[in-house]
């Protein structure tokens, strides 16, 4: 059994092993039936991070009853969200994911397990769609973007999914600029620049309960895109 440095926090439960304990951010814009579901299923020892970005149902009421951490970020953009939750992390590890229940949370050991070891610096799920989780547009989207980026990083990458993870301070180093949709893949970018050891790890993807305020609109999907081709050109 690989046992953690001294000194180090304990915490999320991955069978065998004890292993640090972990932040989990999660955007949040109006996902008051999303964080119902997925808040109960945080595996052992993982803290939910939600921050808010503008919502307007009971998201920070659901996010309070279940002892989350509410961060409110008033600048919209899921990359200000996401940089939002990253400061206010204190776990040595991080992890990324929707706030809309397409994700399961149980999954997140397999993502953050690697990084825990030592074996990734990066690791990103890698989404398994089931029947009607995901729109064939914004599949085929995605199928080019990632395309863009195996090309521009030299990493065999396949998805530039919600779901990763990677030691905080790391993260913090990056530097990252993007406040909009291209958050994650300038997160991918500057991580290869940087060297990162990046890992893919097979999770599953639901439909997500209700609608997407980045994609769920062909103009939300359209700026999803114009902004991640920004990052490429950069």
């Amino acid at each position: 059994m690989n046992c953690p440095s001294p000194g180090a926090p304990q915490g999320v439960d991955v069978p065998g092993r004890v292993t640090p304990t972990i932040d989990v951010v999660l955007p949040c814009l109006d996902e008051a039936e999303g964080l119902s579901w997925l808040l109960p299923r945080l595996p052992a020892g993982a803290r939910a991070i939600v921050v808010d970005n503008g919502s307007t149902d009971r998201s920070v009421h659901v996010a309070r009853a279940h002892d989350a951490l509410v961060v409110v970020e008033s600048v919209r953009g899921f990359g200000a969200a996401c940089d939002a939750g990253l400061r206010a992390a204190s776990a040595d590890v991080v992890a990324f994911c929707d706030a809309d229940a397409s994700l399961d949370p149980a999954d997140l050991p397999a993502v953050v397990d690697p990084v825990v070891r030592g074996e990734a610096d990066l690791v990103l799920g890698r989404r398994l769609p089931s029947e009607g989780a995901w729109p064939w547009h914004l599949r085929f989207a995605n199928r080019e973007l990632a395309r863009r980026a195996r090309r521009r990083t030299g990493l065999d990458v396949h998805d530039l999914g919600p779901m990763r993870a990677a030691r905080r301070g790391a993260l913090l180093g990056l530097d990252l600029a993007d406040r909009r949709s291209g958050y994650p893949l300038e997160m991918l970018v500057a991580a290869a620049d940087a060297g990162w050891r990046v890992q893919e790890v097979d999770v599953p993807y639901r439909p997500r309960l209700g609608r997407s305020k980045v994609t769920g609109t062909p103009l939300g999907a359209w700026r999803a895109v114009r902004d991640m081709s920004r990052v490429l050109a950069s």
